[in-house]
């Protein structure tokens, strides 16, 4: 399997043509827009970014596609019946899921069947994060849909329990989701660092319940078998699919996204099957085999929506940790402009002694939102972190962090610590690709 871009390809014209047989320019997505970075050709590793896979049908074609050949299930055309209440769940703001490009085709479906749009639902799945603005709620349905259906956040004060699973996780449902006569979950299919894989089910836990419900689901993180990419054996996935079945989903619509955020292969199905169809396509697109670890590794989020606050740049840095030797160094790259994005973790990050009381903490005291500062805190024992963001600096250094506002400055000072043959890997995608070393 080809996994890096080699030595040498790829340089910008901007730079003379002495600059271009020395280094290697890398564009990595901050917020809105990039941040260039120049890697001497004498310490550039290679890029890991998306493996060719086979063409299909892209963007909305895909779409269509999909629910026309659902997988595990039959049309939506043949489960749904007019009268039905039908609640859609899909991803909120903090995720780069396109709902407003897929839900004209799945609408048009819906109304085939003689669905009215007066009883459908989209809820958006804010799972532990901050509520939408209507601006926010008409841009992420898009305008048409906006005007067409009822369109709310999840609620997590008014829900329903369903049950609780074998592990003891409370399924408590948003009552929009709960009372519907049909489920409909959509979402976007990448790697999670604990629950294995995002979509499928997770649009109902933990998207679609209450803050008691995802801690008592996420506390199973600690477990080793929780880790992205890892689905049998994973007691997280497992719980968020035993709560999804005991809630009952009907159908899925997932997406898989390529690097610029644009829909490649979407699923469409049975909640469990059309999910890991998915997640196979995913693994042969962002898998990536490395014949070793570096001591310097840039990782970004690829911008906006994934890098808004801290929260949510983590992920990039979860996935970077299996490149970077011990020892070695993490460049993280990401805007940050919301802060840290979540009260918890930012308690957990500015008001604890060191990383190790945080990594102690959460094995005695599990809280929702310290599990990440837990997650970051574990990466920092092994690898020192830069990150590069808008935050304020004095901030950055609280949470044991270096800060940096500009990803060059960050390079030129690793590469001071780590020496003249110290090696570079650039992850410009780096939430979503998985490296493994082969």
């Amino acid at each position: 399997m080809q996994t890096i871009i080699p030595n040498g390809t790829n340089r910008k014209a901007k730079f003379n043509a002495r600059e271009r047989l020395r280094t290697m320019l890398i564009e990595l997505g901050f917020g809105g827009g990039t941040q260039t970075v120049a890697i001497p050709d004498e310490n550039y590793e290679g890029s890991l970014m998306p493996n060719a896979v086979e063409s299909a049908p892209a963007g909305e074609e895909a779409v269509r596609r999909a629910l026309a050949e659902p997988i595990g299930s039959p049309p939506l055309r043949g489960l749904v019946r007019p009268g039905e209440r039908i609640a859609i769940v899909t991803s909120d703001i903090t995720r780069p899921m396109p709902t407003a490009r897929v839900m004209p085709a799945l609408l048009e479906e819906l109304c085939a069947a003689g669905v009215s749009p007066g009883d459908i639902t989209l809820v958006f799945a804010l799972g532990s994060h901050r509520k939408h603005t209507r601006q926010e709620i008409a841009a992420l349905a898009g305008p048409e849909v906006a005007g067409r259906i009822r369109c709310v956040d999840s609620d997590p004060d008014d829900c329903v329990r369903m049950g609780v699973t074998r592990r003891g996780t409370p399924v408590d449902i948003t009552r929009a989701v709960a009372q519907a006569d049909r489920r409909i979950c959509l979402g976007n299919i990448e790697y999670h660092y604990f629950a294995g894989y995002s979509g499928g089910a997770k649009a109902i836990m933990p998207g679609a319940s209450t803050r008691e419900a995802i801690q008592r689901n996420h506390r199973l993180m600690t477990d080793e078998c929780a880790c992205a990419g890892a689905i049998a054996g994973n007691p997280v996935r497992e719980d968020i699919e035993e709560a999804a079945a005991l809630c009952g989903v009907d159908f899925i619509l997932n997406v898989v996204l390529d690097e610029h955020k644009r829909i490649l292969r979407a699923v469409a199905g049975d909640v469990t099957l059309a999910h890991r169809a998915g997640c196979a396509f995913l693994d042969r697109l962002y898998m990536k085999e490395i014949p070793r670890r570096a001591d310097i590794v840039l990782a970004s989020q690829g911008g906006a929506p994934k890098d808004i606050n801290l929260y949510q740049t983590q992920k990039a840095l979860d996935n970077a940790k299996h490149a970077v030797k011990d020892g070695g160094t993490i460049i993280l790259v990401g805007s940050c402009r919301e802060g840290l994005g979540e009260p918890e973790f930012e308690r957990w990050m500015t008001q604890s002694p060191s990383p190790e009381s945080m990594i102690e903490r959460i094995g005695r005291d599990f809280r929702l939102g310290g599990h990440k500062a837990a997650a970051i805190a574990m990466v920092l024992r092994r690898a020192g972190i830069f990150l590069v963001s808008e935050m304020d600096p004095a901030l950055v250094t609280r949470m044991f962090m270096t800060p940096y506002s500009l990803a060059q400055d960050a390079l030129d000072a690793a590469l001071r610590v780590h020496g003249h043959g110290a090696r570079v890997l650039a992850m410009p995608y780096a939430g979503s690709t998985l490296p493994r070393v082969g």
